[in-house]
């Protein structure tokens, strides 16, 4: 690869190291092995970046996020086992706030781990799209780009994917 296109791929797919890491982390459900999803992600982006012809940060994040989808669904198949077992721990994994107060951070923390646990539960189609939605604040057609789904799909399965986490946390309500 030539310096210039070493200080392209630098300027327009390194800005997109956080989002990776996050699709990743959510996909693979483990710190280390999203570290590595991301590493191979990034292996594989650059060793084809000279196909890629966007310049807007958009099309770039698309892009590898395309490919980091595409590297944890191969992990996903090899580690499957691994990868159903291993719980997310929300303490260790989240910048936490400190200084509120003791029962607002309870009722926060409880609903954070409710939303974790909803969110396990999906289906990895459904919770890729709302992890893309939500948490990276795709669009329709990013998403589209980044699953390979017509953006039909992707409104579809986020309407589902919604009303699922929607019944999980009132029937979670429900119980307390």
């Amino acid at each position: 690869m030539e310096p210039n296109e070493l200080e392209r791929f630098e300027a327009i797919v390194l800005p997109h190291l956080d989002a990776a890491y996050t699709l990743a982390r959510y996909l693979t459900r483990d710190d280390h092995d999203a570290q590595d999803v991301v590493q191979d992600a990034y292996l594989r982006a650059l060793k084809y970046f000279g196909g890629f012809r966007g310049e807007e940060s958009g099309e770039a994040r698309a892009w590898v996020l395309a490919i980091v989808r595409n590297t944890a669904h191969t992990w996903r198949r090899r580690h499957r086992a691994d990868a159903l077992a291993t719980e997310f721990d929300e303490e260790r994994h989240s910048e936490a706030v400190t200084g509120d107060h003791p029962a607002a951070a309870l009722d926060r923390d409880t609903a954070r781990e409710s939303v974790r646990q909803a969110l396990e539960r999906l289906s990895p189609e459904f919770r890729e799209v709302i992890v893309l939605r939500e948490l990276q604040g795709l669009s329709y057609k990013e998403i589209s780009d980044v699953t390979e789904a017509p953006v039909g799909t992707v409104m579809s399965r986020l309407a589902r994917a919604r009303r699922r986490l929607r019944d999980m946390l009132s029937a979670a309500q429900e119980k307390d």
